[in-house]
């Protein structure tokens, strides 16, 4: 992964917890890196070790670590520079959801090297849809939770999102429910 993943994990945890848990989760990480450069590659490792790290250091499941940097995710690339990118990418929760692969296109001219997951909108209705998540890494599904919320949270949406596949319990990908409502 991009060492903006992982720079976006310290500060998530910095911001929320302070520089000492960080130093603390890095150390138990068996990590070593004073400075992740947000353009260079970084082994996946770097980061489940990362989240397996916080994840005992701070009292929460992995899921609910990652589930909270999908929410941090939407507003920190934001501020890094992708916002004007997100903007194009749509006005409401709906639109911005089925033009991600295309963001992803468009963030790849930046990371040659990305290998983006891919979304999928079905069942469209006025107040939910089908999201598909397919994506070659592991673990990754509980942070499209904390993304779908702070994505709402972006467009001002009530926000309930439900897993309903699991790669893990042998479907070919994820798969959630999402309902919502603007405010």
């Amino acid at each position: 992964m991009y060492g903006l993943v992982n720079k976006a994990i310290q500060d998530m945890v910095c911001s929320r917890f302070g520089e000492d848990i960080w130093q603390e989760i890095k150390q138990k990480a068996d990590i070593d890196i004073d400075v992740f450069i947000s353009m260079e590659g970084y082994p996946d490792d770097t980061t489940h070790k990362l989240v397996k790290a916080a994840s005992v250091v701070l009292g929460l499941s992995p899921s609910e670590i990652m589930q909270a940097f999908g929410e941090f995710w939407v507003q920190y690339t934001s501020e890094e520079g992708y916002g004007e990118m997100m903007d194009m990418s749509g006005d409401t929760l709906p639109e911005f959801l089925e033009n991600l692969d295309n963001l992803h296109a468009r963030v790849g001219i930046s990371f040659p090297k990305l290998q983006p997951p891919s979304f999928e909108c079905s069942d469209i209705e006025e107040n939910h849809m089908n999201l598909h998540y397919r994506s070659n890494r592991e673990g990754l599904a509980p942070m499209i939770l904390g993304l779908v919320k702070g994505l709402g949270t972006r467009f001002d949406t009530e926000v309930d999102i439900t897993q309903t596949q699991n790669r893990d319990d042998g479907a070919d990908h994820d798969e959630f429910l999402v309902k919502y409502q603007p405010r």
